[in-house]
């Protein structure tokens, strides 16, 4: 071992050994990968193995690391989501980071940490991470849900802040460092900030579309391309002061307008990964273990903040403003973790000697807290709802008017679960049938297309109880549900079984139906007490065979524009 280490490739070589073995172990644990990268630089740090020694390597990919993360963070950055999703994103986001900062600024005043190092731990708190949220969310296919989108806006929220926050530390930084005085460096780094956003503005405006798409024609080229705009951006920032976080956030902005962005994030996100990784592992071997033990007050304290304290004013703002507890809860919990930038935005006051490394670890210890158990909060967010819903009451305003949908009037023969293009195509037919249908999903876009369809909506969650209780289910003849196998924690519990079960368990008499891929799944469905189970991919081959063998086949041939008139009816 000890020969191996002696060279730099060996080394790194033994450092992504140790990432894949215990990142797998991470993964069985369902833990992101973050907790065990940060666990890998701990592991071989001085305090354990002594395994890192190539600091200026390591140190070099960390930095390129972040780089493509403010790059990837700038390129998605979509502020268009949050006037979709009207004022709650604002408010919320705003809210949280000004309830987390204040209260987290005296809590570490109360601990004793002092009014720089407290105030630096209050902002770093404030931040979530959105790679881990947008994860968890994608896997509980959430992420489409109204809490999934407004969590999704208030992180953009966050992101902004987190970008004004790097800018202000980055001035002051050179300030304190100009001999000039404080004053003068702010203005002159305020100055290079103008200039190189007003740069941006003309490369978006005149270059970034049409260089975009003539190296879109060598797709290797517009990766490379990616890579060296935010390192140069990143080179660029940390040459005028600015920080390479803020340069690198800058080069992405200049590419987000392109048609290729999308593109360009997916080639570059496990790259981000892959250097993300030696910053963690810089991070954690960076950190004294004999010393942590004189935080764990403090992180207890802080941890216990962030995972209950940031949750609360979420539901807090979100029901003053007319949304459902349920809507709320499930959005503040994505809010109780604090995410890489806090430990990029530490480091970076570290590095300017306005707080001593003692801060960093502190803030490392909530992280690895808070992001390990928030991600079980956000797997089992259904099963908490239903163990505190009781006490979330005086959360939720009466009415909340926020979520009314369609449904409050009555007199509906069919209600579909499900607006998805199978869905739509049932409630189309039905409606020039003549037969009055409701449509209920979870997706704000799916809501707007049937309403624009000319159909009535409701928004809201197979899932929960209150608002199946609240549909207009006395008078309808069927309940019909085409959404796909959707589990709701970590259970096979699918959202088909759990909607059969709540609208009997709210009264409804009628049919029932729901789609089926797969013969075990029709079993089961049948046994927990679906009327019909249909399977599209059956019915549709079914039908198929008997369009081409019957005598439909002949009257199509001798009748070709009967097809043609067929394959014209909107769908």
């Amino acid at each position: 071992m000890e020969a191996i280490i002696q060279s730099a490739f060996g080394e790194i070589a033994i450092l992504l050994v140790m990432a894949a073995i215990i990142g797998f172990s991470g993964v069985l644990l369902r833990q992101p990968l973050i907790v065990s990268f940060i666990a890998v630089g701990l592991i071989a740090g001085p305090s354990a193995l002594d395994i890192v020694r190539s600091d200026e390597q390591i140190d070099l990919l960390s930095e390129l690391g972040i780089a493509v993360l403010l790059f990837l963070v700038g390129i998605k950055l979509d502020v268009k989501l949050i006037r979709s999703l009207g004022t709650v994103s604002l408010l919320t986001g705003l809210g949280q980071v000004l309830f987390t900062s204040i209260f987290g600024y005296l809590i570490g005043l109360a601990l004793g940490l002092g009014h720089v190092t407290s105030l630096y731990v209050a902002v770093a708190l404030t931040f979530s991470s959105t790679i881990i949220i947008v994860k968890l969310l994608s896997d509980k296919r959430e992420i489409d849900a109204l809490h999934g989108q407004i969590a999704l806006g208030f992180l953009i929220v966050q992101d902004l802040v987190v970008v004004l926050a790097m800018i202000i530390l980055s001035a002051v930084g050179v300030g304190a460092g100009d001999a000039r005085g404080g004053a003068g460096g702010v203005l002159l780094v305020l100055a290079y900030a103008v200039v190189m956003v007003a740069l941006v503005v003309l490369f978006v405006r005149h270059v970034a579309n049409p260089l975009t798409e003539r190296l879109a024609r060598a797709p290797e080229l517009l990766v490379i391309f990616a890579i060296a705009q935010a390192a140069m951006f990143a080179a660029i920032g940390d040459f005028i002061g600015l920080g390479k976080e803020v340069g690198g956030l800058l080069a992405g902005i200049s590419l987000a307008s392109t048609p290729y962005r999308e593109t360009i994030a997916a080639r570059l996100a496990p790259l981000r990964d892959f250097l993300l990784l030696f910053f963690f592992i810089a991070l954690g071997a960076t950190l004294d273990l004999s010393l942590l033990g004189t935080h764990l007050l403090g992180a207890a304290v802080f941890s216990l903040f962030v995972l209950i304290g940031n949750p609360l004013i979420v539901l807090a703002i979100m029901g003053a403003m007319g949304y459902r507890k349920r809507t709320g809860f499930l959005a503040g919990l994505t809010v109780a973790q604090i995410s890489e930038f806090s430990l990029i935005f530490v480091a970076m006051g570290v590095s300017l000697g306005h707080v001593a490394s003692d801060a960093l670890g502190l803030v490392t210890m909530v992280g690895l807290v808070t992001i390990a158990a928030s991600t079980y909060m956000i797997t089992y967010s259904h099963r908490l709802y239903a163990l505190f819903e009781p006490l979330l009451g005086v959360f939720e305003r009466r009415g909340t008017p926020r979520e009314a949908g369609a449904h409050t009037k009555d007199g509906y023969a069919v209600l579909i679960f499900g607006l998805g293009r199978l869905g739509t195509a049932i409630g189309m037919r039905l409606k020039r049938q003549g037969v009055r249908v409701l449509g209920v999903d979870f997706n704000p876009l799916a809501i707007r297309r049937w309403r624009e369809l000319g159909l009535d909506t409701a928004y809201g969650d197979a899932t929960d109880p209150e608002f199946v209780a609240e549909l207009p289910l006395s008078r309808a003849q069927w309940v019909l549900s085409t959404v796909p196998i959707h589990p709701t924690g970590l259970s096979h519990e699918d959202t088909r079984s759990t909607l059969i079960q709540l609208a009997r368990a709210a009264g409804f008499k009628g049919g029932i139906a729901v789609t089926s891929h797969t013969s075990e799944d029709t079993r089961e469905l049948l046994g927990s007490g679906a009327d019909i189970v249909l399977e599209p991919f059956q019915d549709a081959a079914d039908r198929a065979v008997e369009i081409l063998g019957g005598a439909e086949t002949q009257e199509r041939m001798e009748f070709p524009q009967i097809a043609t008139e067929e394959k014209r009816t909107p769908q």
